[in-house]
């Protein structure tokens, strides 16, 4: 990661054609499979191409390369934004990307450990991410090892206990390896998350668990590399809220919580790609 959150402007409008390139794909991918989820992959977007293209320190080429640093991503169905970023960053052709959700695919609905290339967790039902990051985190620094961790997690998966169990775990070890990102998107797959079991202030409850808590505009570039620089420099262990908007990019999915796991017909896919070269 650079020494400095600062960030060109020209850098900024590099981004953001990555982020709407990426956009593009993950629609295509789930057209494609008529399956998946656009809403959480759309509302991340800017999230993962900010660590796939700035942040993690990793090597395409070199996929297990031993300093490398981790991402698991725990709230896996929204994995076509992962695939996208993984793609664009060398790890495997496009051409794979058209076999998203299909039988015998190394791009399952939910990335498989040992699949695909870049992918370092399996995931599934979720809360479970975390606690795979805290086993690795420990592992790596009780090696003394220089890598980081990061996790991305949904929102919803707060409700569920396994994760505050990592929580505790993580301010007893001290992890401060490990950054832990929260996709406050604000929605689920029944509703609003506030309607369904409200998390009210996530900020407080994180504080009270001894954690760094760091909050930031989850589609605005120099908003992000500022937190994730802030981490880096954090001695206690880390939690980013990223506040997003599901279906960022597309009108008519934005804070649509039936966007969660909706496939758009064709002519809902033409209107959301259409804006999305326009934007």
């Amino acid at each position: 990661m650079n020494s400095s959150f600062s960030i060109s402007t020209q850098r900024i409008i590099e981004l953001q054609t990555l982020a709407k390139e990426a956009r593009i794909k993950v629609l295509n991918m789930i057209d494609r499979a008529q399956s998946g989820h656009p809403a959480g992959s759309l509302d991340l977007t800017e999230i993962m191409v900010s660590l796939y293209f700035e942040v993690l320190n990793i090597r395409p080429n070199q996929p297990q390369w031993p300093k490398r640093d981790y991402l698991f991503l725990s709230n896996g169905h929204i994995c076509p934004i992962l695939y996208a970023c993984l793609n664009m960053r060398g790890f495997f052709p496009a051409i794979q990307l058209q076999t998203l959700r299909q039988i015998n695919s190394k791009l399952q609905g939910h990335p498989k450990f040992g699949l695909l290339s870049g992918i370092e967790n399996t995931s599934g039902s979720l809360g479970q991410g975390l606690s795979q990051a805290c086993g690795l985190a420990l592992a790596l620094k009780r090696d003394h090892q220089p890598n980081r961790v990061f996790c991305i997690m949904s929102d919803g998966e707060q409700q569920e206990g396994q994760i505050w169990e990592s929580y505790q775990f993580i301010n007893k070890y001290q992890l401060n390896n490990l950054v832990s990102i929260i996709d406050r998107n604000q929605i689920q797959i029944e509703g609003m998350t506030e309607s369904v079991m409200p998390l009210n202030d996530l900020e407080d409850k994180l504080h009270g668990f001894g954690l760094n808590v760091i909050q930031i505009d989850g589609h605005h570039f120099p908003a992000i590399m500022s937190g994730f620089f802030q981490a880096s420099l954090s001695t206690n262990p880390c939690v980013i809220i990223a506040n997003t908007t599901p279906g960022k990019g597309v009108s008519f999915m934005e804070n649509n919580y039936q966007w969660h796991g909706k496939v758009p017909n064709k002519t809902e896919l033409a209107q959301a790609i259409k804006e999305l070269e326009q934007a």
